[in-house]
């Protein structure tokens, strides 16, 4: 039986940064929304604007990212205990330092957790990124007073969690678990435009035209299988040949990842539906 959305007793907003973030063009994703589907799915989980937007009573959550989906799991079940650890943190450069060389693999789940979500609200630009051997690598960011733990929004976002299933997987997944009459939104690392502009460091083996095709083929399937499909990309010719059999809409965003600031500011982007 088809379901509308729900509304919690509190709105839950992301409660971690991430490149590419959805919050500000949540306005033209909402446009999107099939008005009705059985279970929700979002492969390219980052802070999640969507799905906390989107309050389907029914979903399946993921993320390559084994580090992000670990705070996604500790939210929704040991919150308070998350809470906890945050508070004993602080702004500081020195405390940042120190808990970035912390090797996440020795961490239980939460103090884990609460290192990660340290790290992004304090470091430059909220930034996910690291090195060739994995290694959490962002700098120190300068702010003036970053909220490390919003307690009322992680308890909000630990509600919206409840009974969703959470799991660390690659995208092609979906395929396994989606079926017709549900909803599935891809948000990937984005196509560069320019040679300049590729940030897909959030894991080791990065994100390239290989990932995007075999992604675009997961579309394709899924549309076959009678899925509604949502997909959000960078505003190049690439997108515009591969899924030009679907709708196709232009948006203008802003971002700010870019190493020279003069680039900073408003860049084409298209949402690509099947419905």
């Amino acid at each position: 039986m088809p379901i509308d959305f729900i509304s919690p007793k509190r709105i839950p907003r992301p409660f971690v940064k991430w490149a590419g973030g959805k919050t500000q063009i949540l306005s033209h994703l909402r446009r999107k929304y099939p008005p009705h589907f059985k279970r929700y799915h979002e492969p390219f989980l980052g802070g999640g604007a969507v799905f906390f937007d989107l309050k389907a009573a029914s979903a399946s959550i993921s993320d390559a990212n084994a580090e992000l989906i670990n705070c996604y799991q500790v939210v929704k079940t040991e919150v308070d205990a998350l809470i906890e650890a945050l508070s004993h943190y602080v702004y500081q450069k020195e405390q940042y330092y120190a808990v970035r060389d912390w090797d996440p693999e020795t961490l239980d789940p939460v103090k884990r957790a609460a290192r990660t979500i340290y790290l992004n609200r304090t470091g430059f630009n909220g930034l996910y990124r690291v090195n060739s051997s994995g290694k959490f690598n962002v700098p120190f960011g300068r702010y003036k007073n970053p909220t490390i733990c919003d307690a009322e929004n992680l308890r909000a976002c630990a509600q919206a969690l409840e009974g969703t299933s959470i799991c660390t997987a690659g995208f092609e997944e979906v395929l396994a678990s989606a079926e017709a009459g549900d909803f599935v939104y891809f948000d990937p690392p984005y196509i560069p435009v320019s040679d300049t502009a590729y940030f897909t460091a959030y894991q080791k083996r990065g994100f390239g035209m290989d990932n995007q095709e075999r992604l675009a083929e997961v579309f394709d399937a899924l549309a076959k299988r009678g899925v509604a499909v949502m997909l959000s990309n960078a505003d190049v010719p690439w997108m515009h040949e591969r899924y030009g059999r679907y709708n196709i809409q232009r948006i203008q965003a802003k971002r700010s990842v870019n190493s020279n600031t003069k680039r900073r500011g408003e860049v084409g982007e298209v949402i690509v539906t099947n419905h």
